[in-house]
């Protein structure tokens, strides 16, 4: 089965809008989809990015208008100034942990996208604080994950190692936002783009059937 990388950040808005469309790609392309969290605050700013907190106003005045025109076409709840999402001096790590939690869920063999949703749902829609870990092992828990496991394990050194792997692997091929997913190599940057991975997909698996097979 084709794997589809989508690397991003738990605190990134775009994730959390794009979930849902992003589902329904795997489901119909019949891909396996890896989440792959990454240290966007020291990745991004050296292949091209900027994080919003390092923005002009009227860049990010724009990024609240398109926060709200997306909201409102897509129909999903969301908070364009949610509590817990630290505009100033964010404390070290803050939004690291729960993307260490999601990777710990997917190296266990679960399913990590309804908790990865969970997460960024709890800070973009219900004003949770996701850098608090007894809010991720309430959410764990509410989505049927063992909460004590995953948060147990995200210190891991097989968690932290997959963290710096995907960190690593994102500064290689270039990635300078959230989410990205990459197809044959190609990036496909932002929930908007989507439509455009969706229809490499379909050429892929046009592609895929196309080819002889082996005598």
């Amino acid at each position: 089965m084709l794997e589809l990388p989508c690397f991003y950040t738990l605190s990134s808005p775009w994730a959390y809008l794009g979930g849902p469309r992003l589902q329904d790609i795997v489901r119909r392309q019949r891909v396996r989809l890896v989440l792959k969290p990454f240290d966007f605050q020291e990745i991004v700013p050296r292949t091209g990015g900027v994080p919003i907190r390092t923005r002009p106003q009227p860049r990010r005045d724009y990024h609240r208008t398109e926060l709200a025109r997306w909201r409102d076409y897509l129909g999903l709840p969301l908070n364009l100034e949610p509590r817990h999402y630290p505009m100033r001096n964010p404390a070290p790590n803050w939004n690291k942990h729960a993307g260490w939690m999601v990777i710990a869920a997917q190296q266990s063999g679960a399913d990590a996208f309804p908790l990865s949703h969970a997460i960024l749902r709890a800070l973009w829609a219900e004003e949770q604080n996701i850098a608090d870990p007894a809010t991720r092992r309430r959410i764990a828990d509410e989505n049927g994950y063992d909460g004590a496991a995953l948060l147990a394990a995200e210190q891991s050194e097989a968690v932290q190692a997959e963290y710096r792997a995907n960190s690593e692997e994102a500064e290689r091929l270039g990635v300078f936002g959230s989410p990205t997913l990459v197809i044959d190599g190609e990036l496909f940057w932002g929930q908007d783009r989507y439509g455009f991975a969706d229809r490499a997909l379909a050429f892929r698996r046009h592609l895929d059937r196309e080819l002889p097979k082996p005598c």
